[in-house]
C-alpha cells in the first residue's frame, strides 16, 4: 500500500468524527470515582487572525501528552474555547472597515480571504467566527488534535458571562476588589484602556515611574511678571543623580507648550502635556512654541541652584516623558558623547546664539564612586569599549553596565548628606521621596518605547478611577506562592518566576471602558477586560457543554455557589442541576497539566493561580504548567502583519499533518524555542515516508506467514534478544520523557534512536530468518504504540493493519524485564565496537584484507579488570589489591600499566554494565560475530585468546589485546 498522506489522514479525521472518538464523559469506567483522569488545557486562541504555524505547535505539543495519557489508561479532556473579550477584534474590524493598506493585506494575502466574504467580516462577531470555523477549527482538525469540540465556547457567549460575573461577585464580597485612580495603558484613538493582547507594537514593553526633576526658569518680563518662574520638569529613572546634571537638551524642531499644571507654569512638549492630563493633573495650555525658542536659555537645578544651560539637540525625542532631558556626562555614557559632540560643532552652537566657550567649560560632574571605573565613569566606559560616537551601536549595552554597576555598587559623595555613603540600591527610592516631598521632584509615568494598540493608535498611561483585583493582599500573595510550591513546574526553572511576580505585583485594573466580553455585574459600563475574564475559565470547560440545558436567566449566584461549593453554600434547596453538575466538575478538576507561554508567567498564569487559589480549596488547584517556546520562520520570527507565517492548511497540504507534527515536535523541547525550514520539514516527509514502506514489507502476509510459527522462547538468536532489549529501553526512555513532556526526547528516542538500532541489526542479521522476521514484527508494533501521540494518521493505520487494531486503542507499552540484558546488550556493543576498529585499520591502511584475526586478553589481564572493577579508580589501591597475587606480582610494571588502561576504560561506567562486563566471554562473544564480520570485510575472520594453545600470531599482536580492547592483525 502506498503512503498517501492526505487520502490517509482524511479517511482518519472522518472516522474520529463519526466515532465521536474524543468527547469523554464521567462513568465511561465503572467507578468513575476511582477513573484516573487527565485534563489538558491551553490558551485559548484569540481570533483576530487566522492560525499560522507557531500556533499549530502550541496546540499539538498538549496533543501529545493527551493521547500519552490516553494510552496509559486515562480519562482524558482536552477542550478548546475561543478567547474574543477585549477590543483587538473590534480594532481589526474598524481597519477592515477604513479598508487600511495593512489590514487588507493580511486579510487578503495572508490568509487568502476574498473579496466576497469580506463583508461577512465587518461586525466583531462575524470576524471572529470566520478565523475560528475557517481557520483555528480547520487547522486544528487537520492536524489531528483530539480536542472535545462537544465543550467550546466564546468569551462573548450569555452562558459564559453569566460564570464570570459569578467569579466577580464572588470577588469582590471576599474584598478582592477595590475602585480607585490607577495608572493603566491607555489608547489614545479608542479612549480605552488596554493590556498586552489589545496590542499590536510593545506587548513586552511595560510602562515605568519617572522622576521629574523640577528645573526652573526666571520669567523675562514679557507679558507677564519678571518673577514669575516657569517649571521646566526633566524625566529620569536615576533621581540621585540631579547633583550631576551640567546642562540640559531640547528637541529645537518640535512643539513645546507653556501651561499651567496643577496651578504651576510648566513648559513641555505637546505630547507630555496630554499625558499629564490623562494621569490626573489639571492642565491648561497658554500657548505652543518651538523648542528653538528657549535653546541658549538657563535653568535652575533644585537641589544645588546651580544655573545650567539648554543646548539643542535632535535626538530628543518629544514623546518620551516631558520631551526635556537633562544631562550627566559624568555617569552616562549616552550623555557623555552628547557633551563632547556638542563641543565638536561651534558653528552650530552660534547658529543658535551660544558662545561656544561657555560651552567648552562645561565639565562632568562626578557625584559617587564605583567599583571598576574611574572617577568619570562615564568616560572611562566609552574609551575602553573604543566608542567615540553616539551611533555606535554598542554604546547601549556599555551604558546599561555602567548604569548596573552605579545602582549596585555606587556609593554617594559627601554633598548628598544624609545619604553619603549609601549604595544607590539601598537610599534611591528614600532619597527621591526626600525631595518630592520638598517639592523640586515630581512624577509621571511612561514607556520606554513605543506601544501601539491593535486600532492603530498610541498608547500612554493614564489614571482610571477603576476597579483593580489587589493582588498585592498579603494573604493572597502568601496563598498563590504555595500554588507555586505545589506546582510541577516544566521547566523547573520557571518555578522561580512565579514567585517574582507574585513579589511585585501590586493592584491589578480589570476593567475597561469598551470592548467585547462580561459587563461588570454592579455598573454595566464597563467591561472585565482580557486578562481578568481567562483566570479559571478552565473550570467552565467541565461543564460548558451541558449548561446549553440551562435556561441563561437560571444561572444565579446561588447556581453556581452550589456548582462549586455544594448545597452547603446556599440558603434553601440548592439547585438539583448544579448539584449535578458539580459531579462532572470534581470528576474533572483539578487541570492536570496547561501549557502555555512563557511571557505569560507575568500575567496570565500568575492570574490563573491566583484566582484559583482564592476560589477554590487546594485539591482544586493547577497541578502542572509546562512552558512553551517560541516560534521562527527560516530564522527569523513569525508575523502576520508582515505575512512571514506559514499557514497549517498550505503546510499539511504539501508534506501531510503528521509530518507537520513530527517536526514541529521534535525539533526542539516544548519551552525551547524552534525554527520552521522547509527543507528540513522535507527531509522528516522523507523519513516517514522510509518508515511506511519498510512497515509495509513486514505485514506484509508472507512476513506474517514467517512470523507466525517462531517461538521466541526458543528460535530467537543473540541479535535478535539485543534489539528486544534496546526496545526496552527506549520504552523507559520514552515513558520518562512523557511524563516530563519532553516530546522531542521521547520522539528521537522512538524514531531516530531506534532507527540507529535497527540499521546495526540490519547489518548484524540474517533477514530471512523467520526468527528475525518476527522480532522486527513484534518492535513494530511497540514502536507504532511509542510514536501514536506523535503521528497518529500512520501509527494508527499501520497498527491496524498489522493487528487490526488502531495504535491509539491499544496500552501504552511497559517495559518487559524478560527480555531486558545488559550482558546481551554489553556482548554486543563489544561486537560493535569491533567491527568499527577493524573498519579504522583498514581505513587508515587501506589495506584489502584476506584474513582478520582477534586477539582477546589473556586470563591474567581479566583478574586486573576484576579487581578494578571491585576497587574502583585508585590505581593505588587496585595495584596494593592485585600484589597480593604472586602471579601478577610478578608481572610487575605489566600490571601496573594494564591498570591505568582498564582506569581510563571504566571510568564514568554504570554498575550495571560493569556487571555484565565480568560475566562476558569474550573468545564465545566475538566468535559469535564472525560469520557478520566475514561478511563484512570479506575475508576470513579467526578469534584467539591471547594466552591460549592454537594462537596464531604471526607478528605478535596478541599481547596488546587489552580486556574489552582485544588486538587485531589484518593481512
Amino acid at each position: 500500500m502506498d503512503y498517501d498522506p492526505q487520502e490517509l489522514e482524511a479517511e482518519w479525521r472522518d472516522r474520529w468524527a463519526d466515532e465521536a472518538r474524543y468527547e469523554p464523559d464521567p462513568g465511561d469506567a465503572a467507578a468513575p470515582e476511582d477513573e484516573e483522569t487527565t485534563f489538558i488545557t491551553v490558551p485559548y486562541p484569540y481570533p483576530s487572525g487566522g492560525m499560522h504555524i507557531g500556533h499549530a505547535r502550541t496546540y499539538t505539543v498538549p496533543d501529545v501528552y493527551a493521547r500519552y495519557r490516553r494510552q496509559q489508561g486515562d480519562n482524558v479532556l482536552f477542550p478548546m474555547a475561543w478567547h474574543v473579550t477585549g477590543t483587538p477584534i473590534i480594532g481589526a474590524v474598524e481597519r477592515l472597515q477604513k479598508r487600511e493598506e495593512s489590514q487588507m493585506s493580511v486579510l487578503q494575502d495572508t490568509y487568502n480571504v476574498s473579496d466576497d466574504v469580506l463583508e461577512d467580516l465587518e461586525t466583531p462577531m462575524g470576524y471572529a467566527h470566520h478565523f475560528i470555523e475557517e481557520h483555528y477549527k480547520k487547522g486544528m482538525r487537520s492536524l489531528g488534535l483530539s480536542i472535545d469540540w462537544r465543550r467550546e465556547f466564546t468569551t462573548n457567549d450569555d452562558r459564559y458571562s453569566k460564570f464570570i460575573t459569578w467569579q466577580y461577585e464572588t470577588l469582590k464580597e471576599r474584598g478582592r476588589l477595590e475602585k480607585g485612580l490607577h495608572p493603566v495603558k491607555y489608547c489614545t484613538e479608542q479612549e480605552n484602556p488596554v493590556t498586552t493582547h489589545d496590542l499590536l507594537e510593545g506587548e513586552d514593553v511595560e510602562y515605568q515611574e519617572y522622576t521629574l526633576i523640577k528645573f526652573s526658569h526666571a520669567g523675562d518680563g514679557e507679558g507677564g511678571d519678571a518673577n514669575d518662574e516657569t517649571v521646566i520638569p526633566m524625566a529620569t529613572l536615576r533621581p540621585e543623580t540631579v547633583r550631576g546634571v551640567t546642562n540640559a537638551y531640547i528637541n529645537t524642531e518640535a512643539t513645546y507648550v507653556e501651561a499651567s499644571v496643577d496651578g504651576e507654569t510648566w513648559l513641555v512638549s505637546v505630547e507630555a502635556a496630554e499625558k499629564l492630563e490623562l494621569q490626573d493633573h489639571d492642565v491648561e495650555i497658554h500657548r505652543e512654541f518651538p523648542g528653538s525658542e528657549v535653546v541658549g536659555e538657563t535653568v535652575t537645578n533644585p537641589v544645588t541652584g546651580d544655573e545650567i544651560i539648554i543646548l539643542p539637540a535632535e535626538f530628543v525625542d518629544p514623546d518620551n516623558a516631558t520631551g526635556v532631558v537633562m544631562s550627566v556626562p559624568a555617569h552616562s555614557p549616552d550623555d557623555y558623547l552628547a557633551l563632547q559632540e556638542a563641543k565638536a560643532d561651534p558653528d552650530r552652537l552660534k547658529s543658535y546664539g551660544i558662545d561656544p566657550d561657555e560651552v567648552e567649560a562645561i565639565e562632568p560632574i562626578p557625584i559617587l564612586d564605583v567599583e571598576g571605573y574611574g572617577e568619570i565613569p562615564a568616560k572611562d566606559a566609552v574609551e575602553s569599549a573604543g566608542i567615540t560616537n553616539s551611533t555606535d551601536p554598542d554604546l547601549e549595552e556599555v551604558t546599561q553596565d555602567v548604569y548596573n554597576a552605579e545602582f549596585h555598587t555606587g556609593t554617594l559623595h559627601d554633598e548628598y548628606g544624609e545619604y553619603a555613603g549609601e549604595v544607590i540600591e539601598d537610599v534611591r527610592d528614600e532619597l527621591a521621596a526626600h525631595y518630592r516631598e520638598q517639592g523640586a521632584f515630581g512624577a509621571m509615568y511612561d514607556f520606554p518605547e513605543p506601544v501601539i494598540s491593535r486600532a492603530g493608535g498610541k498608547v500612554v498611561v493614564a489614571y482610571q478611577d477603576t476597579w483593580f483585583l489587589t493582588y498585592n493582599d498579603e494573604d493572597w500573595e502568601e496563598a498563590a506562592k504555595r500554588a507555586v510550591e505545589r506546582l510541577d513546574a516544566t521547566p523547573e526553572n520557571t518555578r522561580g518566576e512565579y514567585t517574582h511576580t507574585i513579589d511585585w505585583l501590586n493592584e491589578w485594573p480589570c476593567i475597561r471602558n469598551y470592548g467585547l466580553g462580561t459587563r461588570l455585574p454592579w455598573d454595566d459600563e464597563f467591561v472585565i477586560e482580557p486578562l481578568s475574564d481567562s483566570t479559571i475559565y478552565m473550570a467552565y470547560y467541565t461543564i460548558a457543554h451541558r449548561l446549553e440545558e440551562i435556561p441563561v436567566d437560571d444561572l444565579d449566584r446561588e447556581f453556581f455557589d452550589a456548582l462549586f461549593y455544594g448545597a452547603d453554600a446556599v440558603e434553601g434547596a440548592a439547585d438539583e442541576r448544579a448539584l449535578d453538575l458539580r459531579a462532572e466538575w470534581q470528576y474533572w478538576y483539578p487541570v492536570t497539566q496547561r501549557f502555555s507561554a512563557n511571557d505569560l508567567i507575568s500575567n496570565h498564569l500568575t492570574f490563573f493561580l491566583y484566582h484559583h487559589a482564592e476560589l477554590f480549596d487546594e485539591a482544586q488547584w493547577p497541578e502542572g504548567i509546562t512552558i512553551m517556546g517560541m516560534g521562527l520562520l527560516e530564522g527569523e520570527k513569525m508575523s502576520s502583519s508582515k505575512g512571514h507565517v506559514v499557514l497549517p492548511g498550505k503546510a499539511i497540504e504539501n508534506y501531510g499533518a503528521d509530518t507537520v507534527r513530527f517536526f514541529l515536535l521534535n525539533s526542539a523541547e516544548p519551552w525551547q524555542d524552534y525554527d520552521w525550514r522547509a527543507e528540513q520539514v522535507e527531509g522528516v516527509e522523507d523519513q516517514l515516508r522510509r518508515f511506511w514502506n519498510r512497515a509495509q514489507e513486514l505485514i506484509d502476509d508472507e512476513a506474517a506467514a514467517a512470523a507466525d510459527g517462531v517461538d521466541p522462547d526458543s528460535d530467537l538468536e543473540h541479535i535478535d534478544r539485543w534489539l528486544l532489549s534496546k526496545l526496552q529501553t527506549t520504552i523507559a526512555d520514552v515513558t520518562a520523557a512523557l511524563d516530563n513532556a519532553e516530546t522531542r526526547t521521547a520522539s528521537q528516542a522512538a524514531f531516530y534512536g531506534f532507527e540507529e538500532h535497527l540499521k546495526w541489526y540490519r547489518r548484524r542479521a540474517d533477514l530471512d530468518r523467520d526468527g528475525a522476521q518476527w522480532t522486527l514484527r513484534h518492535v513494530l508494533e511497540t514502536r507504532l504504540r511509542l510514536l501514536a501521540p506523535f503521528i497518529p494518521f500512520m501509527t494508527n493505520e499501520l497498527h491496524e493493519q498489522l493487528t487490526g487494531t488502531p495504535a491509539e486503542d491499544a496500552p501504552w507499552p511497559e517495559v518487559d524485564e524478560s527480555w531486558e540484558s545488559p550482558r546481551t546488550e554489553t556482548e554486543e556493543r563489544q561486537i560493535e565496537r569491533l567491527a568499527d576498529d577493524i573498519q579504522d585499520i583498514l581505513t587508515v591502511t587501506e589495506q584489502d584484507p584476506a584474513t582478520i584475526r582477534v586477539y582477546v586478553a589473556a586470563d591474567w589481564k581479566r583478574k586486573v579488570f576484576e579487581t578494578v572493577r571491585e576497587v574502583g579508580t585508585d590505581v593505588g589501591q587496585i595495584m596494593g589489591e592485585v600484589m597480593q597475587d604472586p602471579d601478577l606480582r610478578e608481572r610487575g610494571d605489566a600490571v601496573n600499566d594494564l591498570a591505568q588502561d582498564l582506569v581510563e576504560l571504566v571510568r564514568g561506567v554504570d554498575d550495571e554494565t560493569l556487571a555484565a562486563m565480568a560475566e562476558i566471554d569474550e573468545v564465545s562473544t566475538y566468535e559469535t560475530a564472525v560469520d557478520f564480520l566475514e561478511r563484512e570485510y570479506d575475508a576470513d575472520v579467526a578469534v584467539y585468546a591471547e594466552d591460549g594453545d592454537d594462537i596464531d600470531d604471526p607478528e605478535g599482536r596478541a599481547s596488546k589485546a587489552v580486556p574489552f580492547r582485544p588486538a587485531i592483525h589484518i593481512e
